[in-house]
């Protein structure tokens, strides 16, 4: 990732990645799931994934590519890419490596990849002509690049937790000119940064996948509090007098998704792919 290594690798962060592994993996199973089968990777390719944090989609994909292949996961945060490592082990995958690196300079020679992908990474890129140059750079001709980014603040997931904090405290749910999780949700405008980056045959639309908990609402409002990096500054205006009226709320809201198995979004996630000519 391109963001600060400050905020993605600070210790709040780092924490809930280790608490929540688990967790954290079963609620983004069906995004990661969406975007390998939308990669459509093959046995031996050489694959890179961006921004690959605690380790998925690169996991999967390493499952998918088979001993002949390898994945190359790349994250800003060396503690992040810890947890991966480890996870990689444990499903004996001897076909993953992990990387620690910036985006905007990838540490690969030209035309080395077969598939690119990058999962809820985008966004956060600080120069994204860069980062998708870099990308375009490192794929081999003909070779995709596929992206998952989150589609609209305004939907079920945001709206019934951080969209409730904007409510009892006003203000702009994120900082004016900082991280920005929604980046891409406009229609076409990922698209359009790759086709500024060289890349061609650009596809993009929005899916409605599972985005689910397994656990309780308030271990859910617990959760998405400690690694929502990108509003750390709204969580940080709430005055302490507010909290648990807050907190009731939302926990409220969030129940109306949660049965005896869990809570179960559904999220709108843009998809996008494109091709190095």
């Amino acid at each position: 990732m391109s963001e600060p290594a400050k905020s993605w690798g600070s210790s709040y962060r780092l924490v809930a990645a280790e608490k929540w592994k688990a967790k954290s993996a079963a609620m983004g199973r069906a995004v990661t799931e969406a975007l390998v089968e939308y990669a459509r990777p093959t046995a031996g390719m050489q694959v890179l994934d961006v921004a690959s944090g605690t380790g998925e989609p690169a996991i999967s994909l390493g499952e998918r590519v088979g001993p002949a292949g390898h994945v190359s996961g790349l994250d800003l945060s060396a503690d992040l890419l810890e947890i991966a490592t480890r996870r990689a082990q444990q499903r004996g995958l001897g076909n993953v490596s992990f990387h620690q690196g910036d985006a905007h300079k990838l540490p690969f020679a030209n035309e080395t990849f077969d598939l690119a992908t990058c999962r809820f990474g985008v966004m956060f890129f600080a120069d994204v002509k860069q980062a998708l140059r870099e990308l375009h750079r490192v794929l081999k001709p003909g070779a995709r690049a596929c992206f998952a980014a989150w589609g609209p603040f305004e939907q079920p997931y945001w709206q019934s937790t951080m969209g409730l904090v904007v409510k009892h405290v006003g203000g702009p749910a994120l900082a004016p000119g900082g991280e920005d999780p929604f980046r891409f949700a406009s229609p076409g405008s990922l698209s359009n940064s790759l086709r500024a980056a060289g890349f061609s045959a650009v596809e993009q639309g929005i899916e409605k996948l599972a985005w689910g908990w397994p656990g309780d609402p308030a271990e859910l409002w617990e959760y998405a509090r400690s690694v929502s990096v990108p509003f750390r500054a709204l969580l940080d205006r709430v005055p302490a007098e507010k909290w648990p009226a807050i907190n009731a709320e939302v926990i409220s809201a969030v129940s109306k998704y949660a049965d005896d198995e869990g809570v179960h979004f559904q999220a709108e996630v843009v998809m996008a792919s494109a091709k190095k000519s």
